[in-house]
C-alpha cells in the first residue's frame, strides 16, 4: 500500500514545465497585445523587435488558446445502476437505489451529461444492464462519426460476490465487464463500482490503492482509455450508513463532486481530485467500524493528456457559497429527510462553493464545545451566500448531523389527524352507520422491532346529525359519533423526502345514536375491526412530516342480523419528532 500520492505519466503527455510555461503564455496575452502595439506604433527600429516577438510567440499563442477552448469538449454518456437485492444468499441492501438516483441527479445538473444520454436502472438484471450499454455504445459511434470526442460513465452501486456483479438474480462477471469496457467505441471510458470486494476489478498490473494519484496535466482533451474506481479492496467488504443513509464511498463521493474535493478552487472538480477526497473520507470513517476501514482502489490505463473534469460547479447558477470570511472547520449540509447530502472542509480565508440543488438545508459546523445550526434557503437560478453570523449555538444534544435520531435506536413521534370514515354499502351509509368527518392524536414508536418499522397508536373521534327515517313519518333528530382506537404496524421505505408505506391495523370501534325525543332510547354498537393500511409521507423538515393515508377496515355487525362490513378512511397526519 503506498503511503502517499503516486503520480503517473502517460506516454506522451505534456511535461508539467511546458505546461506551466503554456499557461504564462496565456496569462500574458493582453500586455503582450499591448506591448506590440506599442511598438508597432514606434517609429523607425523599434518595431522590428516586436515584429519578431510576435513570431515567435505567436505559434505557442495559437496552441494555447486552441488547447484550451477544447480542453474538454467531450460528448459524455452515462449508464447508472443499483440494486438492492443480490439473490437468494444475500442481505437486501438499504440505500443502493438512492446512491443511483444521487449519482444520476450529479452528472445530469453538473457532470455535462444530458438526461437523454443518461440511463438510470433500478433493481434491473444484467440482461438490461447489458442492453443498455449497448445503446450508450451506439450512440457513442454515431456522435463519433460526427467527429465527436466522448466519454462514458458506468456508476454501479449492489451486490458483488465470487467476481461478479450481483443484480438480483442474475450475475455479470468482472472479467466480462473489464472486456465490455476496453472494447467499447468510447475515447475515454470510466467505471465506479460501489460494492463489496470490487476492488477485484483492479487486479491488474498498475492497479493501487491509495489515497490519490495525479496525472499531471490539466485538461482531458487527448486522453483515451480506461479508468476504474471501486469502493473497496478485493477482501473488503463496502459498508453502507443509516447515519449518512448510502454508503461510505458513494456518499463522500457525491459530496466531493458536490465541490468539498475542488481543492484547486477552479469550481471544477476532476476525476483524481473526486477519488483522493473519497478515499480519505471512507478510510477516516470506516476506520473504527466492525468491519473494519474500508480502502477505495483505481485502475487506469490512460494515454496522453488526461485528468477529466467529472463536475463543473458553475454549470448550475444555484448553490451555496462559503465566503472566505466565513470561520474555517467542516460544514455539513442536511436535507429535509435529516440526511447529510455535502460536506464542506474550508480552510482560513478560502472561499468554497457547494453546488446544491434548490431547496432548505440546515447547516452545522461543529465547534470544541457546541455546535452552531441554521437554516439556509437555495433557490433556483441563483447563487446563495451563507451568513455564518446568522447561525445560532446549541448543544451537541441538537446535532442534526449524519442522522443521529437515527442512531438513537427507537424514537417516538407525535402528531394530529383529520380525515373522513365511510362505508362501502349505500344502504348502512344512509341509515345506520353514516359518513362522518374524523380528528385525533396519534403516536409513534420507530425502529423499535428493526428499521423503519413504525408502530402506531392512534385515537380520533367524530360526529354528525341526522333524523331517522321511519316507514310512515318522519323520525326524531340524533346525533350519531364514532370513537375509533387502533393500533398499527407498518414498513416503510425512504426514498429521499417522500417514504412509502404498507401494514395492518386493528381497531376498537364504539359507534353511539342519541336521540332528542326520550321516546327513543339510545343505542351504543361497539366492535373489534381488522384492516389493511397504506399511504405515503413527506417530510417537510428533519423534525416535521406531513402523512398521506388510507385505511381499508371490516367490521361483522350483530345486532339484528350477521352482516359484513366494509368501511374506508383517508386521513392526514402532521407529526413532529421531539
Amino acid at each position: 500500500m503506498s503511503n502517499g500520492p503516486v503520480r503517473h505519466r502517460a506516454p506522451g503527455r505534456t511535461p508539467p514545465v511546458q505546461l506551466r510555461r503554456t499557461r504564462a503564455v496565456v496569462a500574458s496575452i493582453p500586455a503582450w497585445v499591448s506591448a506590440v502595439v506599442r511598438g508597432l506604433r514606434a517609429p523607425g527600429q523599434r518595431a522590428a523587435p516586436f515584429i519578431a516577438s510576435a513570431r515567435a510567440w505567436l505559434p505557442l499563442l495559437v496552441v494555447a488558446w486552441v488547447s484550451t477552448a477544447h480542453a474538454d469538449t467531450l460528448h459524455r454518456f452515462a449508464l447508472i445502476a443499483g440494486n438492492d437485492a443480490g439473490g437468494a444468499d444475500t442481505r437486501p441492501l438499504s440505500y443502493a437505489r438512492g446512491d443511483a438516483r444521487k449519482m444520476h441527479d450529479l452528472l445530469t445538473r453538473l457532470g455535462g451529461v444530458a438526461p437523454s444520454d443518461a440511463k438510470l436502472l433500478l433493481n434491473n438484471d444484467a440482461k438490461d444492464f447489458l442492453l443498455a450499454l449497448s445503446e450508450l455504445e451506439q450512440r457513442a459511434r454515431a456522435a463519433q462519426a460526427r467527429g465527436e470526442r466522448t466519454a462514458l460513465f458506468v456508476y454501479y452501486s449492489g451486490h458483488a460476490k465470487d467476481g461478479a456483479l450481483r443484480l438480483g438474480d442474475s450475475r455479470l462477471a468482472f472479467d466480462a465487464l473489464k472486456r465490455r469496457l476496453a472494447d467499447a467505441p468510447v475515447d475515454i471510458r470510466i467505471a465506479i463500482l460501489d460494492s463489496c470486494r470490487s476492488g477485484a476489478l483492479t487486479r491488474t498490473k498498475g492497479a493501487r490503492k491509495a489515497p490519490a494519484f495525479d496525472v499531471e496535466s490539466g485538461a482531458a482533451r487527448d486522453a483515451r482509455g480506461v479508468v476504474i474506481l471501486t469502493s473497496s479492496a478485493a477482501d473488503e467488504d463496502s459498508q453502507e450508513s443509516d447515519a449518512l443513509g448510502g454508503s461510505y464511498f458513494s456518499h463522500h463521493l457525491a459530496s466531493g463532486l458536490l465541490g468539498d474535493a475542488d481543492r484547486s478552487g477552479d469550481g471544477r472538480v476532476t476525476l483524481f481530485e473526486a477519488y483522493s477526497h473519497a478515499y480519505a473520507r471512507t478510510v477516516a470513517d470506516t476506520a473504527d467500524s466492525s468491519a473494519g476501514p474500508q480502502h477505495p482502489t483505481f485502475s487506469y490505463d490512460l494515454a496522453g493528456n488526461g485528468d477529466l473534469v467529472l463536475t463543473d460547479l458553475r454549470a448550475s447558477a444555484e448553490g451555496l457559497v462559503v465566503p472566505g470570511s466565513a470561520p474555517a472547520g467542516s460544514y455539513y449540509f442536511v436535507d429535509p429527510g435529516g440526511l447529510v447530502v455535502a460536506e464542506l472542509d474550508k480552510a482560513e480565508d478560502a472561499e468554497r462553493r457547494v453546488a446544491l440543488a434548490p431547496g432548505t438545508y440546515r447547516v452545522k459546523r461543529r465547534l470544541s464545545d457546541r455546535l452552531r445550526i441554521g437554516e439556509v434557503e437555495v433557490t433556483r437560478g441563483r447563487t446563495t451566500v451563507l451568513q455564518e453570523p446568522r447561525l445560532k449555538d446549541a448543544p451537541f444534544s441538537d446535532d442534526p448531523v449524519k442522522g443521529a435520531a437515527r442512531d438513537r435506536g427507537s424514537w417516538w413521534a407525535f402528531g394530529l389527524t383529520g380525515g373522513l370514515q365511510s362505508f362501502f354499502d349505500p344502504e348502512v351509509r344512509q341509515s345506520l352507520f353514516l359518513s362522518v368527518p374524523l380528528f385525533g392524536a396519534e403516536a409513534e414508536l420507530h425502529d423499535y422491532f428493526r428499521r423503519d418499522w413504525i408502530w402506531g397508536f392512534d385515537a380520533v373521534v367524530g360526529g354528525t346529525k341526522s333524523v331517522l327515517a321511519l316507514p310512515t313519518l318522519a323520525g326524531p333528530a340524533y346525533r350519531y359519533s364514532v370513537v375509533n382506537v387502533g393500533t398499527s404496524l407498518t414498513a416503510e421505505w425512504p426514498l429521499g423526502r417522500v417514504a412509502p408505506f404498507v401494514g395492518a391495523r386493528v381497531a376498537y370501534l364504539v359507534m353511539n345514536r342519541r336521540f332528542d325525543d326520550a321516546a327513543f332510547p339510545d343505542q351504543h354498537f361497539a366492535m373489534v375491526s381488522p384492516g389493511l393500511v397504506t399511504g405515503a409521507r413527506f417530510r417537510l423538515t428533519p423534525r416535521v412530516q406531513l402523512t398521506a393515508r388510507s385505511r381499508l377496515q371490516y367490521l361483522q355487525y350483530t345486532v339484528d342480523a350477521q352482516r359484513s362490513l366494509g368501511y374506508w378512511e383517508l386521513a392526514a397526519l402532521l407529526t413532529y419528532e421531539p
